[in-house]
């Protein structure tokens, strides 16, 4: 028998947990289908990267709706922000949330990572006794978790079969009208300006720990010279090699995947190394009127290896949230790509160091 019972009567904690499923197996914490401020707060916490590796839930059984025995059985990631899509997207349906353990990681990149995989779902599935609350083996697990589960090797061990659903959880009622039959779009993967952009937040603040001490390394570094220690060449110096390295790094982090689809090549450090060709351009124009700045070759050629090799890095690290890639190409590119960048960013500092006492 299943029952469905008040969430204060029980003392749930958890604000999206609004009730409890009583079934003769366990409780079942029922979740809400909507997001609250609350819910919405953390999501925005989390793409700033504040908190962003707690931003998890317990992996297990949740119910939504009032489910039956017979109710559809959901997978996903145990990151928040992954749970919170697939529960919004089940408003009016009857069903189960099994959640794995991804270690807080996202179903595309745990998938990759193995950790959305073939044993801790079979795993997963036997510590909640899936079994003896569900009537039917059936499974409809997210489409871009495919890479990281074997279906017949689900089948051989628990007995369950592996439907895959489509890419988007918000097509999941249209997915099961259609008696879970997806066509062409839902199967479609699209990453839009609004889900590139949404990548950049966390980049800035995960990369500024970096770019910030050393900025104000070269800010305070740029009065040595000479003739000793000079205030006016930190003033100026020192001053635009610091606004020019945080404009590589942040440009880096917003116009790579703002501009992804149009910056040339196909690896992701050669479109990121086209925004370091774009921020010298804008940076000679502007700095044409401040020759001063620029007191020796050394200095001018310092940058045109520093920034490319900066925003080339920056640009790279998007491989991980975009399914362009596989884990193969990402990395073939780094093999080739990393000791450039590093080499670049080398040469660039020894020659910023010289132009310092030429």
């Amino acid at each position: 028998m299943i029952e469905i019972v008040d969430a204060a009567a029980a003392d749930i904690p958890a604000p999206w947990i609004d009730s409890i499923v009583k079934t003769s197996v366990r409780d079942i914490p029922r979740t809400k289908t909507y997001l609250t401020w609350g819910d919405r707060l953390g999501a925005w916490k989390a793409r700033w990267g504040i908190g962003r590796m707690r931003y998890r839930i317990e992996p297990g059984l949740y119910a939504v709706g009032g489910p039956t025995a017979e109710s559809h059985v959901f997978v996903t990631a145990n990151y928040k922000m992954s749970f919170d899509r697939l529960r919004s997207a089940l408003k009016g349906i009857d069903g189960w949330i099994l959640v794995l353990d991804t270690k807080a990681v996202n179903v595309w990149c745990s998938a990759g990572k193995g950790t959305f995989g073939t044993d801790e779902l079979v795993n997963r599935i036997g510590t909640v006794r899936l079994p003896e609350i569900i009537s039917h083996r059936r499974l409809i697990l997210p489409q871009l978790s495919a890479t990281g589960v074997s279906a017949h090797e689900v089948k051989k061990r628990c007995g369950f079969r592996v439907t895959y659903g489509p890419v988007r959880a918000d097509d999941i009622p249209a997915f099961l009208s259609a008696r879970m039959k997806a066509t062409p779009e839902m199967r479609r993967v699209k990453f839009p300006f609004k889900d590139r952009i949404a990548l950049a937040p966390v980049e800035i603040v995960r990369h500024g720990k970096y770019a910030l001490p050393a900025a104000v390394a070269l800010f305070l570094l740029a009065g040595l010279g000479t003739d000793g220690y000079s205030i006016s060449r930190i003033a100026n110096y020192g001053l635009w090699s610091a606004v020019l390295l945080s404009a590589a790094w942040i440009l880096g982090a917003v116009m790579t995947p703002a501009f992804l689809p149009w910056l040339p090549g196909r690896a992701f450090s050669v479109k990121g190394a086209w925004v370091g060709v774009f921020l010298l351009i804008i940076s000679g124009v502007v700095l044409s009127a401040y020759p001063h700045v620029f007191h020796s070759w050394a200095s001018a050629l310092a940058w045109l290896l520093i920034i490319p090799a900066v925003t080339s890095f920056l640009g790279m690290e998007f491989t991980g949230s975009s399914t362009y890639t596989s884990l193969s190409g990402v990395r073939k590119e780094m093999r080739v790509a990393v000791p450039l960048q590093v080499a670049g960013a080398a040469v660039g500092t020894i020659l910023w160091v010289a132009g310092l006492f030429i």
